[in-house]
C-alpha cells in the first residue's frame, strides 16, 4: 500500500470517529465523561488538520474549490 492510499484512509477514518464522537458527546449525560470525549476529539481534530495539511502539500488531497461570494450569499438566503 502506497503513502497516498494510507494518508487517505487516515483521514477517512479520523473524520468518521469525529461524528461518533460527535454523537457520543451529545448523548452524554456524566460531565466527566462528556469533557474526556471532547478532549478525545478536540485532540483528533487538530490530528487531522495536521494530517490534511501534509496530504495537501504532497498532493495527495485536493479540497473542494471554494464557494464564491454569490453562492454563499445564496446558501444563507436560503437559510433565512
Amino acid at each position: 500500500m502506497n503513502e497516498k492510499i494510507m494518508v487517505n484512509d487516515i483521514l477517512s477514518g479520523v473524520k468518521s470517529s469525529l461524528t461518533t464522537y460527535q454523537t457520543a458527546i451529545a448523548e452524554t449525560e456524566n460531565m466527566e465523561l462528556r469533557q474526556t470525549l471532547q478532549q478525545i476529539r478536540n485532540n483528533d481534530e487538530s490530528f487531522q488538520y495536521e494530517l490534511f495539511k501534509v496530504a495537501e502539500a504532497k498532493g495527495y488531497y485536493k479540497p473542494a474549490a471554494q464557494a464564491t461570494v454569490t453562492e454563499v450569499d445564496e446558501v444563507k438566503q436560503s437559510l433565512q
